[in-house]
Order: C-alpha cells, then structure tokens, then sequence
C-alpha cells in the first residue's frame, strides 16, 4: 500500500508509538484534507491506550509544553507550525436528552464508528509494520471521490446521538461543495428538531463557518431544505415565500437576501458585514403589506431590522458589542445610498450620508452595490453607474469638508459659556442647527464660520441680552 505520510513530525510519533508499544493514527481532518489537498494545521492522532501518556512522551522528545484536558482524555503539543492534538481510542453512547457522549476505552474500529463521516473517518497508520498506510473501512476514499457526504453508521443513530453533526454536514458540504447523500439528508430532515438539544454557541461555530465560506448561499439553502432554518434561526426563514395579488408578485425575500450574501462574499472576508447582508432585508415580512395603487411595499424595514438585530443576537446568545453595533447601522442605512442615487446626487445628502456612515462609509456602500439584485440587466447597469458617481461625490466631499466623524465645532460646553447657561433643551437644539447648516452647506466645517452662526441664532432662543457681555470675549 502507498506510504502517505512524509516528514519529521510522523517519524517522531511512530517513533514513540514503537517505544510505548501502542497503536496510533492520524485521523480526521487532516487524513481527509491531505487528498484534497488543503493545508491542515491541526494533525489530531488517536492512541489504542493512553492519548496524554503518548502526548507527554511526545513532549518530552521535543521539548515542548503538554497542555493536558483530563476531563474530555486529550493532550495538545505544538511541533514547530502544527498543532498535535492526542486521544485514546474510545467509543461513545448517548442519552437521548444529551449530545454529551458516555465514553469508554475502544479500538481503532470502535473511534472510527463514532466518527460523524466516512471522509472524517479516514486514518493513516504510524506503526512500525504498517507505516504511512490508509485505513478506510467505511469507502472514505470513493465518497471523496463522489464528493459525497455519508455517515460511517446508520445516519438516524448518528445525528439522533449528536444533533450537531448536521449542521456539521451542512457546513462541510458548504465548504467543500459536497453534496449530502440522499438517506443521510433525509435522516437530518427527520431528526431537525433534535437540534434543540444543542447550545446556541456550539451553533453558532457552525453557522459562521457556514457564513464565512466562499459560496454561503449553499449552506442557508440546505439549512431551509432540510428544516434546521426554522429551529436556529425562524427570522430568516419566515424571509421565504411569494404572495401575489392581482398578479402582482413580490421577490422572494429569502433567495434575494443570499443573493446580496454571497455577491458581499465575493467582496469582503468582514464576517459582520455579511451578518449585514443576512440581516438587512429580516424585517420585510413583517413590514409587507399591500397598496392597490403600488403594490407591495415595506415601509420602514430598515428601521424594524435594525431594531431586530439586538433582540435577534440575543436570542442566538451572539455578542451584544461593537460588531453588534456595526450591523445594526449596517441595517439601518442600507437604503440611504440607493436613494441617493434614484435621486440627484446633492452635496447635502453626501454629507448626511457621510456624517451617518463614518468609517463604516465603504462597508456599506459594498452592502448597497451587492442589493441591486434586478433581473433587468440594464437596471442593474444604471444603478451600479449611479453608485460609481456617489462614491466619486463621496471622496469629494470628505477631501472638501472633512465630514467623516466629524463633531460640529461648537459644542454644548462653549455654548453654556458664552451665554452664562445651565444644561438645557435649547442648547442641543442649538447644536442641532449648526450641525445641519454644515451637512446642508450653508456654512463650512470651520469653527469661526460655526461660531459666528451661534452668535447669529442666539436671539432665537431668547439670549440676546447676553450676547453683548460676551461676544468680546478673548478668552474664547
């Protein structure tokens, strides 16, 4: 049989499988990302005997620190840019209310029949006899070739004893454009709603990776086809389906949303960003309604869906923090620049958009270039024509006015000083007039040119008799 193991770190750990008189493996994902020919930085070898034992030897010939986790039998050694993770064979049974396994010591036979696919259950030998060999009980090696996902065991078994596993399937099959087989797609149908049982967080590992593939839309179609959708996240599957009146139809919100996805995919690594796109469109089914004279409409979706974006996270138990922050105004703003450019591009409305935006000002222009997902080609053209002029006009205005972030240069507190006041409602609105005069460029972005407006509107506000006593001021 062909030796597929090349390389000083197998030498060493066959070389102590030798000493300890034990049998061991490589297994996993390395094994399966080897014949795919994708770098694997984790080698997880399996141990018939004791996985820390074999770990601490390991660590005593390179000289490295052993991180040991007696609780789940496993050791981790870093050898040079690889992390060596060991375990003792074992084999698992479950209680039907926990994904939580009851170990005990097995054989190689009895680890790969716990293994969650045959391609994951591929093994390479690091023992003496038969070194570098490829143990594949299950028909790993024609599944990889088929680009086929199947379980070693009866799928039902599989998935019922750990539910995680199919948002695993999903995942790979995202990842590695696999497609599932028939009967093991159908017994993640049968046993979706055992996905209850796992936590939010271990979910959610999975569904970023799911986000974060090349292509995520496969993965959210299988998520809806298989009914997990409904049970992890119910918001983006009540985004799917077409009602028609009269003829009139509206888009299918569900497919229009992984269209955005997976267009910002091809531009940006930002997993928040396209959090965003799955995100910007949540609250349309509950925003639809009927006009005879328009048609559907959805007045006021970006509104509901940024305030969704909170309740959502916490729900799913994601960090309520700045990425939190970020998608929310990524929601709340992505219709701004596409009315900017059903309309004239104004200087003022740049500037709003600017001010609004800040530095998150190209994320979501990115997010508004990947919403224009119209089957007429010619729209699609223009819009995208019209956004080129608004970024142009955007480069402009921030070189010209210096926008971006930008604090008006009268605040409250030289307010209260030249006019003698106490905090008060007129002072923010005060404020609020400057800082529209400059978005609206009626005045500059310049402190004098602020200044001179504050001593102007004063009166306004029933403070001129305190302007005489305090418009000579040099110590302003």
């Amino acid at each position: 049989m062909a030796n597929y193991l090349k390389g000083d770190v197998f030498k060493l750990l066959g070389q102590v499988a030798e000493e300890l008189s034990v049998e061991a493996y490589v297994i996993g994902g390395y094994v399966r990302d080897y014949f795919l020919m994708r770098e694997c930085k984790d080698i997880d070898v399996v141990i018939v005997g004791n996985g820390i034992e074999f770990a601490e030897r390991v660590g005593e010939k390179i000289r490295s620190k052993v991180s040991v986790f007696k609780t789940y039998g496993t050791a981790m050694v870093r050898y040079r840019d690889v992390e060596l993770e060991f375990v003792g064979a074992r084999k698992e049974s479950y209680n039907i209310d926990s994904r939580n396994p009851i170990v005990e010591e097995g054989t190689l036979t009895d680890d790969q029949n716990r293994r969650d696919f045959t391609i994951n259950a591929l093994a390479f030998s690091l023992n003496k006899d038969s070194f570098g060999e490829l143990v594949d009980p299950f028909g790993g090696m024609d599944d990889m070739e088929d680009c086929t996902l199947r379980t070693p065991l009866e799928p039902d078994k599989t998935f019922s004893d750990d539910p995680l596993r199919m948002m695993r399937a999903i995942r790979f099959a995202t990842q590695l454009n696999f497609t599932i087989e028939e009967e093991t797609f159908e017994s993640i149908t049968r046993n979706a709603e055992r996905i209850k049982i796992i936590t939010k967080e271990r979910i959610n590992v999975e569904l970023e990776k799911i986000i974060m593939s090349e292509t995520p839309s496969i993965g959210f179609k299988l998520l809806e086809k298989s009914g997990l959708l409904k049970f992890i996240f119910p918001e983006m599957a009540d985004l799917k389906g077409v009602d028609t009146i009269d003829y009139r139809s509206h888009k299918d919100n569900f497919y229009h949303t992984l269209q955005v996805l997976d267009k910002v995919a091809k531009n940006s690594n930002d997993i928040d960003l396209r959090w965003a796109a799955i995100l910007h469109d949540i609250a349309k089914p509950r925003t639809k309604a009927w006009d005879a004279k328009i048609g559907w409409t959805f007045h006021g979706h970006e509104a509901r869906g940024a305030k969704m974006v909170a309740s959502i996270f916490t729900k799913m138990k994601m960090p309520l923090n700045n990425r939190m922050k970020f998608i929310k105004k990524m929601v709340y703003l992505h219709l701004r620049p596409i009315s900017l450019v059903e309309d004239l591009v104004t200087d003022s409305a740049v500037r709003r958009l600017l001010f609004e935006a800040g530095d998150d000002i190209d994320s979501l222009m990115l997010l508004c270039e990947a919403d224009i997902t119209s089957k007429n080609d010619s729209k699609v053209k223009k819009y995208l024509q019209n956004f080129a002029l608004v970024r142009v006009k955007l480069k402009e205005i921030e070189e010209k006015d210096r926008i971006r972030n930008f604090q008006p240069p009268v605040n409250g507190e030289l307010i209260m000083k030249v006019f003698d006041l106490q905090p008060c409602r007129e002072i923010g609105l005060m404020k609020a007039q400057i800082k529209d005069a400059i978005l609206e460029g009626e005045i500059q972005n310049d402190y004098q040119e602020a200044y001179d407006m504050m001593i102007r509107i004063a009166k306004d506000y029933g403070f001129e008799e305190k302007i005489s006593a305090t418009e000579s001021d040099e110590t302003l």
